[in-house]
Order: structure tokens, then C-alpha cells, then sequence
């Protein structure tokens, strides 16, 4: 049991960030273009797995904010949910009573108080999660194979980026 746990977590988690990329390469291309990290109003830089380089030039210093930031939230969840090394007992590494993924952050109220229908909602957000991991490869995947944009790809936007003005020659 606690090895089907520990590996709900890790999907749990690998699936909301899936979900996250999915739609961050999907609203930083053409020809949506909303870049919240930097302006690109005069240029269009290209695919999604490029803009990492735009990010850098940029701002220097945002991986290791992000780095931070994201270890402190890993760190929060590992002090709610896991057991310390010296009290964990074999594959039994989560704390009773706590829930994969359930870290108590619900600004909005939206966790449902009725048990059943928990697990509903958490059970779609895993297939949403399964879904959004499929489509973060595929999308990655194909610009990779063309270096083009996925709207580019489809038809519905026009091909306009010039790899010589990225900050990272590729």
C-alpha cells in the first residue's frame, strides 16, 4: 500500500506540472504570445523550448529564484506528508492520514469537504495530469523534430521566427 502511494504522489506531481507546461507552450506562441517573464512584442522568438534561452538572457538570476522557491515548496510537502528517514518502517514512507498531493493550499476553497467526492475530483486530476503529460511530450517532441511553432505546425499562424535573433544560436 505504501508503495502505490509513494507513486500516486510522484504522478500527482509530475502531472500538474505537466499540466503547467502543456499550457505554457500552448499561450507562449503564436498566435496567443503572452510571455509574463519577458517582452516579446518586437520579435517573435520561436518555439516554447526555446524561450528558456530568452528567460536567461534576460534575467540572469531567475533559475536560482525558481530553484529556491520550488525546493522550499518540496519542502513544505515533504514536512506535511513523509515521515522522517529514522521512523519510516519499509516501503510505509507517508504519514498517516495524509493524502497524496493534498498539502492543505486551497486559496480558493474549492476542495470538496465530502470525502467521495474528493476522490472524484482527485481522480480527475490525475487523468487530466496522465492526459497533459502525453501532451507536454508530443508538443516537445515536435518542435524538436522541426523547430517549429505547434500553431505554425497546425496552419493556424504564420511562421515568422529568426533563430539569429535568440540570445542562444542553436
Amino acid at each position: 500500500f505504501g508503495t502505490m502511494m509513494k507513486y500516486r504522489e510522484a504522478e500527482l506531481q509530475h502531472g500538474r506540472v505537466a499540466m503547467l507546461a502543456a499550457i505554457g507552450m500552448l499561450v507562449t506562441e503564436e498566435p496567443v504570445e503572452f510571455h509574463p517573464l519577458f517582452e516579446s512584442y518586437n520579435k517573435d522568438i520561436g518555439p516554447a523550448i526555446r524561450h528558456l534561452d530568452e528567460v536567461r538572457a534576460v534575467s540572469p538570476f531567475f533559475f536560482e529564484i525558481l530553484a529556491v522557491i520550488i525546493g522550499s515548496l518540496e519542502f513544505n510537502r515533504a514536512l506535511k506528508g513523509w515521515l522522517p528517514p529514522d521512523e519510516a518502517e519499509g516501503n510505509n514512507l507517508l504519514k498517516d492520514g495524509y493524502f497524496p498531493g493534498d498539502v492543505g493550499f486551497d486559496p480558493l476553497g474549492l476542495k470538496p469537504e465530502d470525502p467521495e467526492e474528493f476522490l472524484e475530483l482527485h481522480t480527475k486530476e490525475l487523468q487530466n495530469g496522465r492526459v497533459a503529460m502525453l501532451g507536454a511530450a508530443g508538443m516537445i517532441a515536435q518542435e524538436l523534430v522541426n523547430g517549429k511553432e505547434i500553431f505554425v505546425n497546425l496552419g493556424v499562424a504564420q511562421d515568422r521566427f529568426d533563430p539569429s535573433l535568440l540570445p542562444v544560436q542553436f
